[in-house]
């Protein structure tokens, strides 16, 4: 991973943690240890999915960007899948409060992509290549002739 990409996870991995913990322990006080493990399965969730799609697409593009954006894809799509995999097999469990998790994953999703996004925007990546800069010695034979 680039310095980029560490600062861009970092900068959304710190607000989304903070968020889950308070919602972990609001869940806890309001829906008991039900709502606890409700809220921390959708932190975890969250946190894993997003981690995941990050550093994939990250690696993918040293590549290329068209390696890159099929990376996106990808993960995406594969993401969705487990997602709707999860969900459908624990329908019915009442171990966790299901109030809990969707509340925390839906903060979460929300806190992560407005971290990413802030730290994107105060990123500086060039979006065109800049000109060579000539060297002090190429300047100085410039201004002799």
């Amino acid at each position: 991973m680039q310095a980029t990409d560490l600062r861009l996870f970092r900068a959304a991995v710190l607000p989304t943690a903070a968020l889950g913990l308070v919602a972990i322990v609001i869940s806890l006080i309001v829906s008991g240890v039900p709502g606890m493990l409700g809220s921390l399965i959708g932190l975890v969730l969250v946190m894993v999915f997003f981690a995941v799609g990050l550093v994939g697409v990250a690696y993918a593009s040293r590549v290329s960007p068209t390696v890159m954006m099929a990376a996106a894809m990808g993960t995406f799509l594969a993401k969705i899948a487990i997602l709707i995999i999860v969900l459908e097999s624990v329908r019915g469990v009442t171990a966790w409060s299901p109030r809990a998790f969707s509340l925390t994953v839906i903060l979460g999703t929300i806190a992560w992509t407005i971290g990413e996004a802030r730290a994107f925007m105060k990123l500086r990546i060039l979006y065109v290549d800049p000109e060579p800069s000539r060297s002090v010695g190429e300047r100085a034979k410039d201004e002799r002739v």
